[in-house]
């Protein structure tokens, strides 16, 4: 890896591992015994700075390089994914804590996007036409924007940056990855594989921090696009800054979920996708459904079910525990946030169906841990309903018809998920085109699309035009040129 300093957490730039001398650093922790696995450097404009200097340098030979010789490299870096896969998964684990079933699922999901990104050839062709006008031709290319910026969050260290970088790079442009501050090693080892595939010095590169890089990133000159995920309050920022910067933006946010069940969903299918989409990940992802609307009788048919099945879950230490079904949220200081929502929901008046404070998981007791937990007859003016909690909490609200339903789904300010279980097409048509959320999930507890289709959150769960992921992925990473022929 070259040098880098005993953190265990170097950056990349030009090519070159190396550490960020002098820079205070954040600690990294393995969230299911609550140790200290490394140290993260809080690097600052002046590291941000040389990889763009280095990416910009890198640009005009990789934009020049044939699509087809780049994508040769993509196939050479999905080979070493998948070579590597294990491993991956358990590094996301260590240092997010997800059971290893969920990291590889995530894993898997990322590369993913990487073989869809393979397919550069045909996804970057243009349009032509002929004879618009008497001996005059039309056509269109596409070229890259750039060099484009990455900022990924804590919740997806492999999965969310390979939504990224592999349709950036593929598509002519160079890169700087800013991953999470808390789980840095996943992108460390990503970015290692990458240069073991080939790739050319300085087309990727990896800078550690937090809001001072992030900063950088969105007001650097030398910077054309930035690609977000996070919560909405730090997507809007990063929207409003980098565009006022004259930059292209695609900033993911946050998330409120809703899952509308009507009285005939089928009572095992729907817990168990609840149990899925609530519980998965312990809550901390923008699919996670986190408000249920029950209709009419569909309360008294699902939850005493719901909090049977999760009395026989079992919370542990996902880094050496295989029969863990949930592990820990990824620091101490998220867990007390989490408490402080629980607070907030009894002080507002909903009713704990299940607490899950009172987790035990004796092995490992300094680790992060909260069982699932259930709040009934919770309303949409509460807090716990209204914000993105990002933890293994669901909120009950109980109505009586489909239209109640749809209407307290739309009176969120987010916008990523909603979800109907049922049995009635016709219920699930009127659903589908009324509720206000861009991606749509019927009788599917995490409608979450796979790599060829957005990722397209709505309202103030994005900010932006063109989604990440899919052919938008590719309309965002790139310009259109069109140009008018005429022979005499």
């Amino acid at each position: 890896m070259g040098d880098q300093e005993s953190n265990g957490c170097p950056l990349f730039i030009g090519g070159n591992w190396t550490g960020a001398a002098g820079a205070a650093t954040e600690p990294v922790f393995n969230p299911s015994d609550g140790s200290v696995i490394a140290r993260t450097p809080m690097c600052g404009a002046s590291e941000v700075d040389d990889a763009v200097r280095a990416a910009t340098e890198a640009l005009p030979g990789w934009s020049a390089t044939p699509v087809v010789d780049r994508a040769r490299i993509l196939f050479r870096y999905v080979h070493l994914l998948e070579s590597h896969f294990e491993e991956l998964s358990r590094l996301v684990t260590r240092e997010h804590g997800k059971t290893l079933e969920e990291a590889r699922g995530s894993v898997r999901r990322g590369i993913e996007v990487v073989e869809f990104a393979c397919g550069a050839p045909t996804l970057l062709m243009g349009d032509a036409l002929e004879e618009i006008a008497s001996g005059i031709d039309c056509d269109t290319i596409r070229q890259p924007v750039g060099v484009c910026a990455g900022i990924t969050p804590f919740n997806f260290p492999a999965m969310v940056p390979m939504w990224m970088y592999p349709i950036a790079i593929v598509c002519g442009n160079t890169f700087v990855l800013k991953p999470s501050e808390k789980v840095p090693l996943t992108a460390i080892r990503l970015v290692e594989l990458l240069q073991e595939a080939g790739l050319p010095p300085g087309v990727m590169n990896l800078v550690h921090g937090g809001v001072d890089v992030v900063n950088a990133l969105c007001t650097h000159p030398g910077i054309d696009a930035v690609s977000f995920v996070g919560s909405s309050p730090v997507a809007r920022h990063v929207y409003q800054t980098a565009t006022a910067h004259g930059k292209r933006v695609q900033a993911a946010g946050g998330a409120k979920n809703y899952m509308v069940i009507l009285p005939d969903a089928d009572p095992d299918f729907t817990v168990d996708a609840l149990i899925g989409s609530v519980y998965g990940c312990a809550g901390e992802r923008c699919m996670a459904g986190s408000v249920a609307v029950t209709v009419d009788d569909a309360a008294g048919r699902v939850l005493p079910p719901l909090r049977e099945a999760l009395d026989g879950m079992k919370v542990g230490p996902t880094d050496r525990d295989p029969g863990a079904d949930m592990g820990p949220v990824v620091t101490r200081q998220h867990l007390d946030k989490v408490h402080g929502y629980i607070a907030s929901g009894l002080s507002d008046g909903a009713s704990l169906y299940r607490d899950g404070r009172g987790v035990e998981v004796p092995e490992t007791p300094d680790g992060f841990y909260l069982g699932p937990t259930i709040f009934d007859e919770a309303s949409t003016n509460m807090k716990i309903v209204r914000e993105e909690i990002f933890g293994p909490v669901l909120s009950v609200i109980r109505t009586d018809s489909l239209d109640e339903g749809i209407e307290a789904c739309n009176q969120s300010g987010f916008g990523n998920a909603a979800v109907l279980f049922t049995g009635d097409g016709k219920a699930a048509r009127t659903f589908r085109n009324r509720v206000s959320a861009g991606m749509v999930g019927i009788n599917v507890g995490v409608p979450a699309p796979m790599a060829f289709f957005p990722f397209s959150g709505w309202n103030g769960s994005f900010f932006g035009d063109l989604h990440i992921q899919g052919k938008e992925g590719f309309a965002f990473y790139t310009r259109q040129k069109v140009t008018m022929s005429r022979w005499a």
